[in-house]
């Protein structure tokens, strides 16, 4: 990560003043990027810069513009809740880099470590259902967003590829399902999809909600994000197993929040693409190219595989079916 490239871009930004050399450090985040805070006369802010080849071990490369979507993302969902995303500061293409507000974590805690630790509040989870159902509501059928984020060329290598279509070879005879799901969730073409709506990609923000590292957007099947998120609470049932019954019920506000809000198609419809694909996200977390990296026991790891696969060959239409057969398990456990 060179120090020189940031400097070059904050100042093509217009961010640096004369003679202004800020103290650059970076910044624990995800697979995808380099994140840095940078010190500013000013006042802190955050550089992110999208990578060619993924922090994980398996082989996986995404094409780096994905961060022009990813910025994007973020005005169009700006203009519809200026308080679910933070504030861009400005871009430069020629490093793949953009400059967005500083969040202080003592303001605006990551979502996943307040669950980590037990600080599970059924009315963020409801926030976080009605606040990506309404970026959903207001892109459904907007052919000029349908245009900009037509970006089948970077939401299947980075989202559908590693998550179902790798999961496939692990399992054989679950093959044809999740190649299924794949073709199924790739040719439904909705609304603005963020595409990584992961609790570590949301803070817990004074007002709500704030949504971050959206370099997955795409203009397809809303299905996807209510199905990446609340695989992630059914999850943490393995991480945190005290709190089971609390990520059940964040599980259901969630669920129940984003489905009261679903107003450009039947709800049943969503409800049942979200159904189907969930459990293949929940192998994918397990046998795909990004394990998820608590679960550390083949034990809790079969548990996951068990769940997962009866639902893949025995698909059910309904969420509260998918979370029925996750408690059944963990029941037994």
């Amino acid at each position: 990560m060179s120090i020189d490239s940031f400097l070059t871009a904050l100042d093509r930004m217009g961010l640096l003043q004369p003679g202004e050399f800020p103290a650059i450090t970076p910044l624990s985040g995800g697979v995808s990027s380099d994140i840095v805070r940078v010190d500013l006369a000013s006042g802190p802010i955050c550089i992110k810069r999208a990578l060619p080849k993924l922090k994980v071990q398996a082989h996986w490369q995404a094409p780096v513009e994905r961060n022009q979507y990813e910025i994007e993302w973020m005005r169009v969902a700006a203009g519809i809740d200026a308080q679910a995303v933070p504030k861009v500061l400005g871009e430069d293409r020629e490093t793949g880099m953009f400059a967005m507000e500083f969040l202080d974590e003592n303001r605006y805690p990551v979502w996943k470590m307040q669950l980590r630790d037990g600080e599970i509040s059924l009315d963020m989870a409801r926030e976080v259902g009605r606040r990506i159902a309404a970026i959903h509501a207001r892109t459904a059928g907007h052919i000029g967003i349908a245009a900009k984020f037509s970006t089948d060329h970077i939401f299947f290598p980075i989202r559908l590829e590693p998550y179902l279509s790798a999961t496939a070879k692990k399992h054989p005879d679950c093959a044809a399902r999740l190649e299924s799901l794949v073709r199924v969730t790739g040719a439904t073409k909705k609304a603005l999809v963020h595409g990584d709506v992961s609790p570590k990609n949301i803070l817990a923000g004074p007002n709500g909600p704030v949504f971050l590292d959206a370099e997955c957007a795409w203009y397809g099947d809303p299905a996807f994000d209510l199905a990446f998120c609340l695989n992630h609470l059914l999850l943490k049932c393995v991480w945190r197993p005290q709190w089971q019954a609390r990520y059940l019920e964040s599980f259901d506000a969630l669920a129940a929040s984003y489905l009261a809000s679903v107003t450009w198609e039947a709800r049943a419809d969503i409800e049942e693409r979200t159904a189907h694909l969930l459990p293949g996200l929940f192998l994918g977390r397990v046998d795909g190219k990004s394990p998820v990296e608590y679960i550390t026991t083949d034990a809790n790891r079969d548990q996951v595989r068990r769940v997962a696969r009866a639902l893949l060959l025995d698909p059910v239409d309904s969420l509260a079916g998918v979370r029925t057969a996750w408690r059944s398990e963990l029941s037994r456990a």
